[in-house]
């Protein structure tokens, strides 16, 4: 009350720049993972100033593993105020979840970085039972591991991202499972790196698997999030979310030769009741194109 009545004896206020501050994940010079998560992050934010006011959007220049983003997003005054995850039960208990699919459900979509002399084995794979003699590398508490696991797979778990190409060429596991853009991507940034690493190409696993924003429990975190939230669905309805998605998307669905592949279905028996499945406008569906 008292901020409005000098706004109103000023003439004008002006609003709080907010800043918000999101993880730097590797040190690693190549790393494309989340460049498309902080644009339409960055989009949202935009399209809220006129209610919200100014925003100040930086990277942390702290290099963190998934587990030290989570630890810092719990802390007060922590070095982040927000991450994009796929998300989990504990997650959305630990944190506020902005329950907006950020990339309309496509990391629910799975494709194989694989050895190129293991490409005989997996053409073979007709069932998810063939599919489980292979084994399956993942980062350390990913959400895809319980998923995984909970459906007969045996997961072999990497403490590193980058870590995790080398384990695989090492024969440390049989295929990396990574939705369609980042199998694509990975391939070609590391082709040079890792020349016997292959993007499988008869395979498409699929799981719903939705990836939010998360935001801490308090009031600057619950402010950010309904920022973030009525930013994003401003993006959905005038159709700039669509636009950013198929900019950072597209090529990879249309190269991906999903029509010619297996599609080979999991539940994922840990989403909430809250999980918005019943909006179809959040959604994609890379087979169908809709």
């Amino acid at each position: 009350m008292l901020l409005a009545v000098v706004c109103l004896l000023a003439g004008s206020c002006a609003m709080a720049t907010t800043r918000v501050v999101y993880p730097l994940t590797t040190l690693e010079e190549v790393d494309s993972r989340y460049d498309y998560d902080w644009a339409v992050l960055r989009v949202a934010l935009q399209k809220t100033e006129p209610r919200y006011g100014p925003f100040e959007l930086h990277q942390s220049t702290h290099p963190m593993s998934s587990q030290r983003v989570a630890q810092e997003l719990l802390m007060p005054g922590g070095r982040i105020n927000v991450f994009a995850r796929a998300t989990s039960p504990e997650l959305e208990r630990l944190y506020l979840p902005v329950r907006l699919p950020i990339d309309r459900g496509l990391l629910g979509y799975r494709m194989f970085l694989i050895r190129d002399t293991d490409l005989p084995r997996f053409a073979a794979v007709r069932t998810l039972n063939d599919l489980r003699k292979l084994s399956v590398g993942q980062g350390k508490d990913w959400i895809d591991v319980p998923i995984l696991r909970k459906a007969g797979f045996k997961v072999v778990e990497g403490t590193s991202y980058p870590g995790l190409f080398a384990m695989l060429t090492a024969g440390r596991f049989d295929f990396f499972s990574r939705g369609i853009d980042e199998a694509q991507r990975e391939f070609k940034e590391r082709a040079a790196a890792f020349p016997h690493m292959v993007v499988e190409p008869t395979l498409l696993l699929q799981y719903p698997l939705p990836l939010y924003f998360f935001t801490r429990r308090d009031d600057e975190g619950k402010l950010l999030a309904r920022r973030i939230a009525d930013g994003m669905e401003m993006m959905i309805k005038d159709g700039s979310l669509n636009a950013l998605f198929q900019q950072y998307k597209g090529e990879s669905i249309k190269t991906g030769g999903l029509a010619h592949r297996r599609v080979l279905q999991l539940p994922n028996p840990h989403l909430t009741p809250e999980t918005p499945l019943s909006r179809g406008d959040l959604w994609f569906n890379p087979l169908t194109g809709k």
